[in-house]
């Protein structure tokens, strides 16, 4: 597998978030994820998004990074980066490629000075739960475009090295 950085927008990105949102209107009974996203959130140095290839070169996972600081009542905190479109498509789940792609987040993201980590997921993904849990990602207060959604399920995970001090943060 061959993980590379591109724009949200490139062909295969939309290609990938199509067939995410097809999914969580299939788990969820609606429209799929509507929150607000434009290419140029991911861009770096204030985020990241990646793919990963198969052998064939057919894009099979997806995952993203976004700076979300303090952003007004939306619940997030200074130092915040936002895991967004964690992704892999059906006959690729089960080879570690979501594990991996949020290691090279999380490590972009620690690069790029964010302090810590934050996802928001559904009570009906329990495999995406299971690998947050499983990396080390904590239930956190709601934040977010479905902070109120009862359905929802937010985690943060710390991107700072234990004993060292978070600016701002206690």
């Amino acid at each position: 597998m061959n993980i590379r950085p591109v724009r949200y927008d490139h062909p295969d990105a939309v290609k990938l978030n199509d067939q995410v949102q097809l999914e969580y209107a299939e788990r969820y009974g609606d429209e799929g994820d509507i929150t607000p996203l434009d290419a140029t959130m991911f861009d770096p140095p204030s985020g990241l998004y990646l793919l990963a290839y198969d052998a064939d070169d057919r894009p099979v996972a997806t995952g993203g990074w976004r700076n979300q600081d303090a952003a007004g009542d939306y619940g997030y905190a200074p130092g915040d980066a936002e895991i967004k479109r964690m992704y892999v498509v059906r006959e690729a789940r089960g080879l570690g490629l979501a594990r991996r792609i949020l290691a090279a987040l999380e490590d972009s993201a620690r690069a790029a000075g964010r302090t810590r980590m934050v996802l928001e997921t559904g009570d009906k993904q329990p495999e995406a739960i299971a690998l947050y849990v499983s990396s080390g990602y904590t239930p956190s207060e709601k934040f977010g475009h479905y902070r109120e959604y009862e359905s929802s399920l937010c985690y943060a995970k710390s991107l700072v090295p234990p004993g060292k001090p978070t600016a701002g943060r206690p």
